[in-house]
């Protein structure tokens, strides 16, 4: 069964940068077009940004820019480049399929931005 496992997320201050990580449990995730979302606290979970089997990618507006999302796929792993990070970039992350797939959520990685 096709998983995720993020990482990577942590407190840093505006201005600063944070690489996540997304490893897939299976290799069937290269035929996948992945995705990173985020949940701020008490707010609903939206997609920052996503990526195709080819590696054409698109961005939410508030994070283009700012953020990349690239793949490595012989590592099953997605990878977001967060930097110049802002205090409403507060928020929990997550990786899955795209569109989001049910029941395939992790526990996300916690990004908190704030000096």
């Amino acid at each position: 069964q096709l998983q995720f496992v993020e990482s990577g997320g942590g407190l840093v201050q505006p201005g600063g940068s944070l690489r996540l990580s997304c490893e897939a449990s299976l290799s069937v995730f290269k035929f996948y077009e992945m995705a990173w979302y985020r949940q701020p606290p008490g707010k609903q979970r939206d997609l920052v940004a996503r990526i195709t089997i080819s590696g054409s990618t698109d961005y939410d507006d508030s994070v283009k820019g700012r953020f990349t999302i690239s793949r490595d796929n012989a590592k099953r792993t997605v990878y977001l480049q967060m930097n110049s990070l802002k205090p409403e970039d507060t928020a929990v992350y997550y990786c899955n399929r795209f569109p989001s797939q049910p029941g395939r959520w992790g526990r996300g990685t916690q990004v908190t931005v704030s000096s």
